[in-house]
């Protein structure tokens, strides 16, 4: 048992509390996972509350749990350390989003399969599980003493909540004796403020840390998802803006083989320390220029990225029925992860927004292409009209943002205009270089239009500096694999891709079907179970989304293996560039 195991077994709460926060979890619908891995978080935490105390096998999770054979080998099939990330990432997301209901949490320490329940949030960080290279742990580096900061609990906001509960309560009280009675309306959210520090851990390197903190100022002034604060002004409260503001101070260390920034996120108001961590960037055979933009690129995508820390961090807090820039955050998660029923809660939230703010190029732009997201949308004449405008005037009002490029590449490659598609792609991404999402995006927007290898190689391109590759990235990825008859390489990279959209759910069982696998049936149930009408509409879908003929074809060939009765009929012609 390695120490992290036995210090957070030392905090967790009695099993009562820990078997009440697994079925808590897994019957809320923020929970995020497949049921594959519900299965394999109640596998892991069964066999805690029965006594196991060292963790289970990967064999046994797959045998078990998984359905596979019993010549299960774990050395070329990493099914369970795929579906295990997934599972620890889907974790540290909700408890970042929602927090830890009465201080449970549920943690699954890398290195083992073994389900613990501290009485604190304890986040996973970058995952490693199926990880090849050769670079150590942060830990195993020895030369420089790193300042460790302590771990926050999440601290749920329910005193606000409950404050806000009892003002209510008078405000009803007075009501009775005649006191008008003000029915309160959705907050309007703004985008977080930020400011920026870095100092260098020995005086000699202070120009050095003061290049690499203009490079990231730089960086992060590129994202429309922050205001960044003008250098000099990190003691000026919140106080005169209407949005949060948070304080970014990091100590840059240098050493022969790589340099370090050690970081953390407090808030400005209260001074609580929010999130730490450490960005290493190895120098060997590189310019000093290069390094630091590196560096800056890896930390703005940490920082200032819509799945980011401060952004996570600004959801979490964010009243459910918040309007503006919780909203415009909400509805990308939205876009990337799927689901009808959010998309819509997305567009109706928009709407709302842009009527009490009508100039926000942000709401527009989340709006067009939460429009286009619905079923059948972009086959609709006056859904692509509204979304083509809505998509013009972000950009017109904020020609800078890639948030408005990317939005009218959605639209012009709905509307069929795939060279002016890929000229807002190819705007946005100039825009901000260090946006994978936007990459992304443009990646499956040349894939499908007929650029194949572009679309890959800036697939590919698109998680340089991630931890996770971006979820159209990795369609990418899955598409080509499929296309060229990997069917085992597409059906593993679909299965890691954390969505439930059409697109994604029919590669998945199609891939199984191309394999003749047992899971293809399974997979196929799950899309009749969300849409009972998808083999009478399969061909619409196909034109909707501007599949290339060929991609098309092998989609519905392996949907027919796996059980499917898919109309006849012809793919809608679609012109090749």
């Amino acid at each position: 048992m390695n120490a992290e195991v036995h210090d957070l077994k030392a905090c967790e709460v009695p099993t009562a509390e820990a078997r009440a926060e697994l079925e808590r979890l897994l019957s809320d619908s923020r929970f995020r996972v497949t049921e594959r891995q519900k299965d394999i978080l109640r596998y892991l935490a069964e066999r805690r509350f029965n006594g196991c105390e060292e963790g289970v096998k990967a064999y046994s999770l797959a045998v078990d749990v998984l359905g596979r054979p019993s010549g299960f080998d774990a050395s070329i099939d990493p099914i369970v350390r795929i579906e295990i990330s997934r599972l620890r990432s889907a974790l540290d997301a909700y408890y970042q989003a929602f927090g830890a209901a009465d201080n449970v949490t549920i943690h699954i320490p890398k290195g083992m399969y073994i389900a613990l329940f501290p009485g604190t949030l304890i986040p996973h960080g970058p995952e490693d599980e199926i990880h090849t290279g050769s670079e150590p742990a942060v830990e195993s580096r020895p030369p420089v003493l790193m300042p460790e900061a302590p771990v926050q609990p999440v601290r749920p906001r329910n005193g606000i909540r409950l404050a806000a509960v009892a003002a209510g309560l008078v405000v009803a009280i007075g009501a009775v004796a005649g006191v008008k009675l003000f029915v309160q309306r959705p907050a309007m959210t703004k985008k977080p403020t930020v400011y920026v520090m870095m100092t260098a851990a020995e005086a000699g390197m202070q120009r050095e840390a003061s290049q690499t903190r203009d490079t990231l100022m730089t960086a992060l002034t590129q994202f429309t998802t922050l205001t960044i604060a003008k250098p000099g002004y990190s003691h000026v409260r919140s106080g005169a803006r209407s949005g949060r503001s948070y304080e970014i101070d990091m100590k840059y260390y240098a050493d022969a083989d790589d340099r370090s920034i050690w970081w953390q996120i407090a808030d400005s108001e209260t001074g609580d320390l929010l999130k730490s961590g450490l960005e290493k960037v190895d120098v060997s055979g590189k310019s000093p220029a290069s390094v630091r933009e590196e560096m800056a690129a890896g930390l703005a995508q940490h920082f200032a990225a819509t799945r980011g820390v401060i952004n996570s961090i600004e959801i979490h807090d964010s009243p459910d029925d918040a309007l503006g820039n919780a909203c415009i955050l909400r509805a990308e998660y939205a876009l990337d992860e799927g689901g009808a029923d959010r998309v819509t809660r997305s567009r109706d939230c928009l709407e709302q927004s842009l009527a009490a703010a009508p100039g926000d190029p942000d709401a527009r732009a989340l709006l067009s292409r939460v429009l286009l997201a619905g079923k059948g949308a972009s086959l609709d004449p006056a859904v692509r009209s509204r979304a083509m405008e809505l998509a013009k005037s972000a950009v017109s009002s904020a020609p800078m943002s890639d948030r408005a490029q990317v939005a009218l590449m959605a639209a012009q490659f709905s509307a069929g205009r795939t060279e002016a598609a890929v000229q807002a792609g190819n705007r946005a991404v100039e825009l901000n270089p260090n946006n994978g999402d936007a990459a992304a995006k443009l990646a499956l927007v040349l894939y499908l239009s007929g650029y194949k290898d572009a679309g890959v190689a800036m697939a590919r391109d698109a998680g340089r500096f991630v931890e996770t590759a971006p979820r159209d990235a990795m369609l990418v990825r899955a598409l080509d694999a499929y296309r060229t008859g990997r069917y085992s390489e597409a059906s593993l990279l679909a299965e890691q891709i954390n969505c439930t959209d059409f697109m994604v759910a029919t590669l998945r069982a199609a891939a199984l079907g191309q394999l003749s696998s047992p899971e293809a049936h399974e997979r196929l149930s799950e899309i009749r179970s969300k849409d009972p009408a998808f083999e009478r509409t399969f061909h619409d879908r196909v034109a909707s989304w501007r599949l290339q003929p060929d991609i098309a074809a092998e989609l519905e060939a392996g949907l027919i293996k796996a059980g499917a009765q898919v109309d006849p009929g012809a793919v809608s012609s679609i012109t090749t560039p």
